[in-house]
C-alpha cells in the first residue's frame, strides 16, 4: 500500500511546513492588526473589529485557523506543482539538470515577483521551503515503478477539471455555498467556520482601499483652511487620522503646496491639495494600488484555490476510497476502483448546478411559487424579487419564511427585504439580526444598508459594539457607510 500512498505521504511533509509559515504570517498580520487598531480606538473613532476581537488577535487560535487557508491554497498548489516537476524530472528526464535549473528559474522569478515592491520575507518562504521540503520528500518516497498509478489519478483529474470548467463564472463560488453548504447542516458548520476566521488571512494581502479602517498621520500638514478640509475627506474613505504616529498606513506631508504621499516609509504619491480634494477617491485608488506588496501572492493564492485545492481533496479522497476498497480487492484493482468512485464523486457534485438552476417565473405566479413545497422555487422566487425589486410586503408567504429551517431561505428573504420600503417589513428585517447563523445576519446588515432608512443606524452601533463575530462587524459598519454614517473621532 506504501507505493499506493506515496503521492499524499509526499505532500504532508508540504502541507505540515506551509502551516507552520501560515500561522506565524497571519499572526504577524493580527499583531500589527492589533497595534493599528489600539491607535484608532485612542483617536476616540469606531474600531472595526472591536474590543472583543482585538483582543484575541494574541492568541494561537486564529492565527492557526486563519493560517489553513493558505495552508490550503498557496501550501497545497505549491506542493503539488512541486511533486509534479520532480515527477516529471525524475521519470521523464531521468533528472536532467536542464530541465531542473528551468524550474529552479521559475522558483527564482516567483521570488522576485513577491519581493519587487518591498521584501516580503513570510511570502518568500512559501516559495522557497516548501518546493525544498517537497523535493525532497518526492525523491525519497518515490517508488521505482509508478507511471500506472499516476496516470489513474490524472485522467479523472483532467475530466473532472474539464467537466467543472464549465461551472466557471463569477458567481461559481456563491453557487458552491448555496448548493452545498447552506442546502445541508454540515456545509453550514463549514460555512461558519469560514465566517469567523477567514477575515483573518484576508487582512494579511487585501488592498489599502479594501481594508475596513486605514490609519493616517496629517501631523506634518500646516495649519490652514485646508487642513480640515483634507482630514474631511480622507473620512469619507475611512483614513482616520490618529496623530503622531509614522507606523500608519497613510502619512501625509506638505511641501511647497504639494501633498507628498506616504506608505511604510515609501514616497508613493505627489500631488496639489487641490487636486486631490477635487478627485480624492481616484488618487487614493492609486495611491492603493501603488502601495500593494502582494499582488502576485494574491494572484497565485486564487490560482491555488482553483487548482491545487481540488487536486489536494482529490489525492485525500482516492487515499481514503482505496484503502477501504484495499480490504477487498488486490492493490491495483482498488486503486482503478478509487480513481472512478472519485471521478464519479466529482461528477455527482455538478448535478445540483444543473438541477438548481434558478427558474424564471412570471411576476403573477410569484405569490403561487412562494408557497411551493419546493425550497429551490421559493428560493427562486425570493432572487427574482431581490432583482427586479418587487415588494415583498405584497405577498402573505414571507412572514412563514421568516421561521424557516432553512438557512438559504432566510438569507434570502433578508436579501428581498433590502429592497422593501414597508415599515412592517422594517421590524422584521431586524428581527434577523438574531439569527443564529452568521450568513443570514451579515445579509441582513447588508438589506438595513440598501433600504436607506436611518432609523437603523443606532441599531447597528449598538450591534456593532456587543458582537463578537468579526464578519457581522463588518457587514454592520459597511451598512452605516451606505446610510451615510462617518467617523468622526475625538480630535
Amino acid at each position: 500500500m506504501s507505493r499506493d500512498f506515496y503521492i499524499i505521504k509526499t505532500l504532508l511533509p508540504g502541507l505540515f511546513t506551509a502551516q507552520i509559515i501560515a500561522t506565524i504570517q497571519v499572526y504577524l498580520s493580527n499583531v500589527e492588526l492589533y497595534r493599528n487598531l489600539i491607535a484608532i480606538k485612542d483617536a476616540g473613532y469606531l474600531v472595526i473589529p472591536n474590543q472583543q476581537i482585538m483582543y484575541r488577535l494574541h492568541e494561537f487560535g486564529p492565527a492557526f485557523f486563519g493560517g489553513l487557508f493558505f495552508t490550503l491554497t498557496v501550501g497545497a498548489g505549491l506542493s503539488i506543482l512541486t511533486f509534479v516537476v520532480v515527477w516529471v524530472w525524475n521519470r521523464v528526464f531521468s533528472r536532467n539538470k536542464f530541465v531542473l535549473m528551468l524550474f529552479l528559474l521559475f522558483l527564482i522569478g516567483c521570488v522576485a515577483e513577491v519581493n519587487h515592491r518591498g521584501f516580503c520575507p513570510i511570502v518568500t518562504a512559501y516559495f522557497i521551503v516548501i518546493p525544498a521540503v517537497i523535493f525532497v520528500s518526492a525523491l525519497k518516497w518515490m517508488p521505482f515503478k509508478d507511471r500506472q498509478s499516476v496516470l489513474l489519478h490524472l485522467i479523472p483529474l483532467f475530466l473532472l477539471g474539464l467537466l467543472w470548467t464549465f461551472q466557471m463564472s463569477n458567481n461559481m463560488f456563491y453557487d458552491i455555498r448555496d448548493n452545498f453548504l447552506l442546502s445541508n447542516s454540515l456545509g453550514t458548520r463549514i460555512n461558519n467556520l469560514y465566517y469567523k476566521y477567514t477575515l483573518y488571512p484576508a487582512q494579511v494581502f487585501k488592498l489599502l482601499s479594501q481594508k475596513t479602517l486605514k490609519s493616517c498621520n496629517l501631523e506634518y500638514i500646516k495649519e490652514g483652511p485646508y487642513a480640515g478640509l483634507l482630514e474631511r475627506e480622507l473620512l469619507k474613505h475611512d483614513y482616520l487620522n490618529i496623530g503622531k504616529d509614522d507606523k500608519v498606513d497613510l502619512k501625509i506631508s506638505e511641501e511647497n503646496n504639494i501633498l507628498v504621499f506616504e506608505n511604510r516609509g515609501k514616497r508613493i504619491l505627489q500631488v496639489s491639495i487641490k487636486d486631490f480634494l477635487s478627485r480624492s477617491a481616484i488618487l487614493l485608488k492609486e495611491f492603493s494600488l501603488k502601495s500593494d506588496r502582494h499582488y502576485f501572492f494574491r494572484q497565485f493564492v486564487l490560482f491555488s484555490l482553483l487548482t491545487g485545492f481540488p487536486i489536494a481533496l482529490y489525492i485525500i479522497l482516492h487515499a481514503l476510497f482505496s484503502l477501504v476498497l484495499h480490504v477487498f480487492l488486490d492493490l491495483g484493482m482498488s486503486s482503478i476502483f478509487a480513481s472512478i468512485l472519485c471521478f464519479l464523486v466529482g461528477a455527482v457534485f455538478l448535478v445540483p448546478f444543473f438541477l438548481n438552476t434558478d427558474k424564471k417565473f412570471d411576476t403573477k405566479d410569484l405569490a403561487e411559487v412562494l408557497e411551493s413545497e419546493r425550497l429551490q422555487e421559493r428560493v427562486a422566487a425570493l432572487k427574482i424579487i431581490t432583482q427586479k425589486e418587487i415588494e415583498i410586503g405584497n405577498f402573505k408567504a414571507y412572514q412563514k419564511m421568516s421561521a424557516s429551517p432553512h438557512t438559504l431561505e432566510r438569507y434570502r428573504l433578508a436579501e428581498a427585504l433590502g429592497v422593501s420600503r414597508r415599515s412592517g417589513t422594517y421590524q422584521d428585517l431586524l428581527g434577523f439580526l438574531n439569527d443564529p447563523e452568521p450568513t443570514v445576519v451579515c445579509m441582513a446588515f447588508y438589506a438595513l444598508g440598501q433600504r436607506g432608512d436611518t432609523r437603523a443606524v443606532k441599531e447597528i452601533i449598538k450591534r456593532i459594539n456587543s458582537s463578537d463575530h468579526w464578519y457581522k462587524q463588518l457587514y454592520a459598519y459597511m451598512a452605516l457607510r451606505t446610510l451615510g454614517w462617518k467617523q468622526t473621532g475625538s480630535r
